[in-house]
């Protein structure tokens, strides 16, 4: 059972960003500090990548946890009022981010994503980008 009425949860989904999130533009800042230039959001290749790095030909996307079900981590629980609708909505953002992915590849990027959950454990260093990313 929902702790929220229909018309409270509504507006509490309704305030959820889909883009310029925090963990977004803590990722933006830290590149930005290295050096790195960037495009956000292109509209013009698969799934609106959060970040372009168009001369090293990298993607990174910064997922969220739930949204994306990042496996293992406890961010990412599944609701228990719905079950079916958020299952299925789940098992299409996968399948979508799969997709995505495999265009992208297809066209030559390479892809980093960076999960939200590990955004939060960085505590104002690089060590994130350092792990992820050697160019």
């Amino acid at each position: 059972m929902d702790v929220f009425s229909p018309e409270k949860r509504s507006q509490v989904m309704s305030r959820i960003r889909s883009k310029d999130t925090k963990p977004e533009k803590i990722i933006r800042s830290i590149l930005h500090k290295m050096g790195f230039r960037f495009r956000i959001n292109l509209k013009d290749l698969p799934g609106k990548p959060d970040i372009v790095l168009p001369k090293y030909k990298t993607i990174i996307f910064i997922h969220g946890c739930f949204w994306h079900q990042h496996e293992g981590c406890k961010i990412a629980s599944k609701p228990k009022s719905n079950s079916e609708y958020w299952k299925s909505k789940f098992t299409r953002n996968i399948e979508r981010d799969k997709r995505n992915q495999d265009d992208l590849r297809t066209m030559g990027y390479r892809i980093i994503v960076i999960w939200e959950c590990e955004v939060k454990n960085i505590q104002n260093n690089h060590e994130i980008l350092n792990n992820k990313f050697q160019v």
